[in-house]
C-alpha cells in the first residue's frame, strides 16, 4: 500500500490517493482509494467520473505509457509501438469526495494525475524496498532497479 497526497496547481482541489499493489511479474494495482476536497461541488457524480479518469488516465502513465526512440528519431509511431493500460488492468477504485457546502469552489481539473503516480511509486518502495525515481513502472526498469541496487 502506498499513499500520494497533492493540490493541483497549488491554488485549486486536494486529492489524496491510496494504492494496493502486487509485485510479481509485473507491477499490478489491485484497488485505488481517493479522497477529493474542492470545497462547494455542484455536481457530486460529475466530478466523481473526473476523477475516476484522472485516475485512469495516470495509472496507464505509471504503468505503461513511454515514447521510444533510437538515432533516427520516436519509434513509437502507432498505438501497437505506444501502450496504454487496457480495461482489463484497470483495479477497483473508489472515490469520496469531501461534502463542504459552506466553502467556495476550489476547481478540481487534474487533481488525480499527481497522487496517482507517487501512492503507486510509494507502495512499490514499501514492496520491494527502492525507490523508482522514473515512469513508466515496467517491469523491465523495476528490475534494473533491483539489479542496480545489490
Amino acid at each position: 500500500m502506498g499513499l500520494g497526497f497533492g493540490r493541483y496547481k497549488n491554488s485549486a482541489g486536494y486529492c489524496a490517493v491510496a494504492a494496493l499493489i502486487r509485485v510479481d511479474q509485473n507491477v499490478t494495482v489491485e484497488k485505488v482509494w481517493a479522497v477529493v476536497d474542492v470545497g462547494l461541488v455542484v455536481n457530486p457524480d460529475g466530478l466523481i467520473n473526473q476523477i475516476e479518469g484522472g485516475i485512469v488516465q495516470s495509472l496507464s502513465w505509471t504503468l505503461k505509457e513511454q515514447v521510444k526512440w533510437d538515432h533516427d528519431g520516436i519509434t513509437s509511431r502507432t498505438w501497437e509501438d505506444y501502450p496504454i493500460i487496457p480495461f482489463s488492468e484497470i483495479p477497483a477504485i473508489e472515490v469520496h469526495v469531501m461534502h463542504r457546502p459552506d466553502c467556495q469552489s476550489l476547481g478540481s481539473g487534474e487533481v488525480a494525475a499527481g497522487p496517482v503516480p507517487a501512492a503507486v511509486a510509494n507502495a512499490l518502495f514499501r514492496a520491494i524496498g527502492i525507490r523508482a525515481r522514473h515512469l513508466p513502472l515496467t517491469i523491465e526498469r523495476v528490475t534494473q532497479l533491483v539489479w542496480d541496487a545489490q
